[in-house]
């Protein structure tokens, strides 16, 4: 589905039993090439990196080096990092004409974030969040726009949901649960968590943390009922996830390849993705080699070597 002059919504997609694949926000990772991506593999939405909303506001360099979007590239969620109602409501006004919503990151959980008051912090600041929320519903002029937040969780749950109907009353579209507290990294998700915080409140819930292969958002929701699953590093390891395939198949790595000559990626990100999607399906040996390449080249010709082009597959 596209959404685009405002006739349609993103929140037509919300099903009741089906369970949207959304790519999550990934600061220099989630832009339009890797969006463009993961598209072709039954990503239903994709979440730009996280932008700062003053610094977007303030430079026109920001604003295009910030957000790049094409007419393929949606439904598109447009995240901030605020901590300024007026700010988050000006941000989003701007990028309402090439995007579905806006989301505000209150999960981040690095201390440049959250000593600057932006991220995680936000979850313990309930009304500044339901004011930020309320400035984009009522200063976007497009009913259909969306504004959403993405939280971690509390040590004390019954703070969770106070913040989440907080939210809901404010306005919000949806919410994105990831199911650990700020100061955990890799410990298990609170699924129990994701599924109180579910049961709660009315707006759709969006499940996000370990989401590395198909199956696992298939339990997901079992565990919790959410209407949506949220992958970052899973997809970044298998861009193709979604679709069912447990590696990167063959053909994701060469449409990277031709979406990143076609849309002018730097070598270093164009790299760092391939970095990624191969560390699963190649040798140590063959990684080492692999990431000391230095041009596009050189990595076309590895790749051709190594695992042959689509043409040697016979596709």
């Amino acid at each position: 589905m596209k959404t685009c002059n405002g006739n349609t919504s993103i929140m037509d997609m919300f099903e009741k039993g089906k369970v949207l694949k959304i790519c999550a926000p990934m600061v220099r990772y989630s832009k339009l090439a890797f969006r463009s991506l993961v598209r072709k593999y039954d990503c239903d939405i994709c979440f730009t990196p996280m932008i700062v909303a003053s610094d977007f506001m303030r430079s026109v360099k920001a604003r295009d080096s910030e957000f790049t979007t094409n007419e393929h590239d949606r439904p598109l969620i447009v995240q901030f990092a605020a901590h300024d109602a007026q700010t988050l409501a000006d941000a989003a006004c701007v990028v309402a004409p090439f995007s579905d919503g806006v989301d505000l990151n209150c999960g981040c959980p690095q201390r440049w974030a959250m000593s600057a008051g932006f991220g995680a912090c936000l979850i313990n600041k309930p009304e500044l969040v339901k004011d930020m929320v309320r400035h984009v519903r009522n200063q976007v002029d497009n009913p259909n726009y969306t504004a959403s937040i993405k939280i971690r969780i509390h040590k004390d749950l019954r703070q969770t949901v106070d913040l989440c109907q907080k939210a809901e009353s404010a306005g919000v579209s949806w919410i994105t649960v990831h199911g650990r507290t700020s100061e955990e990294r890799h410990q298990p998700v609170h699924y129990d968590a994701i599924k109180t915080i579910k049961d709660s409140i009315s707006v759709p819930v969006i499940a996000n943390g370990d989401i590395k292969y198909l199956r696992d958002v298939e339990s997901t929701y079992k565990l919790t009922g959410v209407d949506g699953v949220m992958a970052a590093r899973g997809l970044l390891s298998n861009p193709a996830m979604f679709s069912g395939y447990e590696d990167t198949p063959l053909e994701c790595i060469w449409d990277w390849v031709d979406i990143s000559l076609e849309q002018g990626t730097p070598f270093t990100c164009f790299h760092h993705h391939l970095i990624y999607m191969l560390e699963r399906v190649s040798s140590q040996p063959e990684r080492k080699v692999f990431n000391s390449l230095s041009s596009t080249s050189a990595v076309i010709d590895y790749l051709q070597n190594t695992y042959g082009s689509l043409h040697d597959l016979g596709t």
